[in-house]
């Protein structure tokens, strides 16, 4: 069994994968947990958290034999690397300058390039072809882009849905926070509506800003997916994003995992991997 971490600066999110030993079968996401990245928390904290979370689906530990961990967080970087070594007794495989990806990074300085973004790629090229762009919405926006052979051109990074409205209502005394979700019509009557058709629209005008663009450069044949927490929200509205892939860093941190053991399967078993 394979457990991937996406540890972000919001949220960590955890899948465990079963990798069955005959490479022509497909791999099957056993369970999936999503879980508040806190960044004082001690090894000895996580791996009571962990005991929890596999204790509530009935799951054993000691069925993890491999790990890997993408992590925007590097002062996590250390605990998790205890929490892996003392608790599951398997030494982790993290996503950084090494580690065999299978993506050429060609931007001016490879090495900046968030993990998150990389494995976003691996996942949508595999599934999707190229060329194609991945928009990540978490605590950033990202936009990443992958050539029609397989490389990662570069890409675009927005403040977060969250992050904007936080500073709106921190600036103005007067707005009072509300909750974000696609507003019921688009000219308000109140202020609370006022407030969600800006966010809402504002921030779809944002993506689907920078998509036009991109698209436009790359080519017709440009697919889009996007990913993380806010999603389906914001696809839902959204002009140009086509696919929605909730568990496309699981499924990314999994092939990376499989190209770093020399594990080959088949394209259509990534394709068929749970969501």
């Amino acid at each position: 069994m394979l457990l991937a971490l996406d540890v972000g600066n919001s949220n960590t999110v955890l899948g465990l994968f079963h990798l069955p030993a005959n490479a022509d079968e497909c791999p099957e996401m056993t369970a999936e947990w999503r879980i508040t990245t806190t960044r004082a928390q001690t090894a000895d904290e996580f791996s009571v958290q962990l005991r929890q979370l596999f204790s509530l689906r009935g799951i054993e530990t000691d069925v993890v034999d491999g790990i890997i961990i993408s992590s925007v967080v590097p002062p996590l970087d250390s605990m998790l690397r205890q929490v892996c070594e003392r608790f599951f007794k398997v030494k982790p495989i993290f996503v950084e300058p090494g580690i065999k990806t299978g993506l050429p990074v060609l931007t001016d300085n490879p090495s900046e390039v968030g993990a998150d973004r990389i494995v976003n790629c691996v996942a949508a090229f595999e599934k999707f072809g190229g060329p194609c762009i991945v928009v990540d919405l978490g605590t950033a926006t990202t936009f990443d882009v992958v050539s029609k052979k397989g490389e990662f051109l570069g890409g675009a990074i927005a403040p977060g849905l969250g992050i904007s409205a936080d500073a709106l209502f921190s600036r103005a005394a007067r707005l009072t926070r509300v909750d974000v979700r696609k507003p019921a019509k688009i000219i308000g009557t109140s202020t609370t509506d006022n407030i969600q058709i800006g966010l809402y629209y504002g921030y779809i005008g944002l993506v689907d800003g920078i998509l036009e663009r991109m698209m436009a450069e790359l080519g017709e044949e440009t697919k889009t997916v996007a990913t993380g927490g806010l999603a389906g929200l914001i696809a839902g509205g959204s002009k140009y994003i086509q696919q929605v892939d909730e568990m496309l860093t699981l499924n990314g941190l999994r092939i990376l995992y499989e190209r770093n053991h020399d594990r080959r399967r088949k394209r259509a078993c990534n394709e068929a991997v749970k969501t």
